[in-house]
């Protein structure tokens, strides 16, 4: 298991490369993390959400993903409140101080999942979430020290060297755990180290002495590898997008406060010729070829936040001045005549009207979409040779309902599962053909859709990029470069003990 002294320390990083590592050695190997709180979320081929850490991991380990990977899921929509979602479907929306409450019954299901995947797997990689050691929560802790108790799991502690203070960060967690809990922690990885590891020797051998514990390895800082986020701390820290001069297209994603899934857009930051970035104020858009209203867990706030920062006119300007606007899941609600929420599921307001570029309307209802989806793209320009449509897959997570009045162009045809039911229409476009709106993830992951995105909005010629080929060598990459840095076969063998 690896815990970290904070967040953002690197844990799901060297988890997933371990994944890879262990799964390049032969080993029949899991991911499991408890719990998990993020935006980004992934919807399974049985149809149930997960967080997308889990979802990269059990790449790396060659699997197909599993809600049993990642049990519970937190999704903060604000005021304080957030929707749990346990074993792929939401449990409740609540306040934290409710979800504690419910820790004993969560937990049983969360070993529930763990056992399960005991027994389809040889070896399992754990991860936490946040610091191992806050005090104020241990009671109500089921993903840290309590998850590893639990599993009977060796634990090696993640240290981000970056922000400074790792002797007391590491040291400070020792003092910090009980004698029981100290028993299980059988070392440390420092992580995203600057300069020259010589001069850090003596360092190593401090922490080692005042611990009792082996420090297995010390991984340089890395930039150059290319790896999903999990959360939103990668946009607040600058990691995600970046103007690029000189480029073809030109990608502005709106920074909504509460955005969701921006996942969606890692395809089109690593191609050729395109420069995306993420904007927080109306003035950061102005110079963008193609504008996305993201995904967001609350599309009457973040609609809210949008009309106050003054987006809308410069929105209005820019698509008459032909560059493209284009709506994902919230976005697509945004783009509509209306959102109402008579349920109050997000928002105290029951109704507020919407951006007014599609002919859509939309209703927030209990019940959450969640489901995979193949068909077509028919958007003019895309569509491919003869119109016959660009094949796609993606998928849905929503809690609206849109109405698409009569006569609106829609810009996908969503084959049924199975070919149960017949083909229908998704999403909504403009009759000038540059705003379009859809409800579906993941489309930028598709190749072909998005080559034919990318040219149709001046990229010069394809790429050729392969992205799930791209990810599958960025994992490799990874655990090589952890291999280097880090005593795997010392981790290996001392873990063996506690089996």
């Amino acid at each position: 298991m690896f815990l970290g002294t904070g967040s953002d320390a690197g844990k799901s990083v060297i988890a997933a490369g371990f994944c890879r590592i262990l799964h390049r050695k032969g080993y029949n190997v899991a991911p499991f993390k408890a719990q998990n709180m993020a935006l980004n979320s992934f919807v399974t081929m049985d149809g149930k959400e997960m967080g997308r850490a889990q979802v990269y991991q059990a790449a790396a380990a060659g699997l197909l993903p599993d809600v049993d990977m990642n049990p519970v899921l937190l999704k903060p929509y604000g005021n304080c409140k957030t929707q749990v979602i346990l074993q792929g479907k939401v449990l409740v929306n609540d306040t934290a101080e409710g979800y504690y409450r419910m820790k004993e019954q969560i937990f049983t299901r969360v070993m529930e999942s763990y056992q399960r995947l005991r027994h389809r797997y040889d070896t399992l990689i754990l991860e936490g979430a946040g610091s191992l050691t806050e005090i104020n929560l241990k009671k109500s802790d089921i993903v840290n020290m309590e998850m590893a108790r639990a599993a009977g799991a060796p634990v090696i502690v993640v240290a981000d060297i970056d922000r400074g203070g790792v002797f007391a960060a590491l040291i400070g967690t020792m003092k910090l755990l009980t004698p029981r809990e100290r028993k299980l922690i059988i070392g440390f990885i420092i992580n995203k180290f600057r300069g020259s590891i010589d001069l850090f020797t003596d360092g190593i051998k401090l922490i080692e002495k005042l611990t009792r514990r082996p420090v297995f390895g010390i991984v340089p800082y890395f930039d150059d590898i290319n790896l999903p986020e999990e959360d939103s701390v990668a946009l607040h820290s600058g990691r995600k997008g970046r103007r690029r001069e000189g480029a073809d297209v030109r990608i502005a994603v709106i920074s909504l406060p509460l955005i969701s899934n921006y996942t969606d857009f890692d395809p089109l930051e690593l191609e050729k010729g395109v420069s995306l970035w993420y904007a927080n104020t109306p003035e950061e858009i102005l110079d963008a070829s193609v504008v996305i209203i993201p995904g967001t867990k609350n599309t009457i706030e973040d609609l809210k936040w949008l009309k106050e920062a003054g987006f809308i006119p410069v929105l209005e300007n820019l698509s008459k001045g032909g560059t493209s606007l284009i709506g994902i899941c919230g976005g697509y609600q945004m783009l509509g005549n209306e959102i109402r929420d008579p349920y109050g599921i997000e928002s105290a307001t029951s109704r507020i009207e919407g951006i007014g570029f599609l002919p859509i309307e939309t209703v927030l209802e209990r019940n959450k979409t969640l489901t995979r989806v193949s068909g077509r793209c028919t958007l003019d320009g895309i569509q491919g040779e003869q119109g016959k449509g660009v094949p796609i897959d993606g998928y849905e997570i929503h809690m609206g309902k849109t109405t698409v009045f009569p006569g609106t162009r829609r810009p996908f045809i969503i084959e049924s599962k199975e070919g149960t039911e017949p083909e229908y229409e998704e999403g909504a476009v403009s009759r000038d053909n540059l705003v379009w709106g859809t409800y579906l993830h993941g489309l930028f992951e598709n190749d072909l859709f998005r080559e034919r995105f990318l040219i149709f909005h001046g990229r010069r010629g394809s790429s050729g990029l392969s992205y799930r080929a791209y990810l599958d060598a960025e994992f490799d990459r990874l655990a090589a470069y952890i291999e280097r840095n880090v005593d795997v076969e010392h981790i290996l063998k001392t873990a063996e003990r506690y089996r």
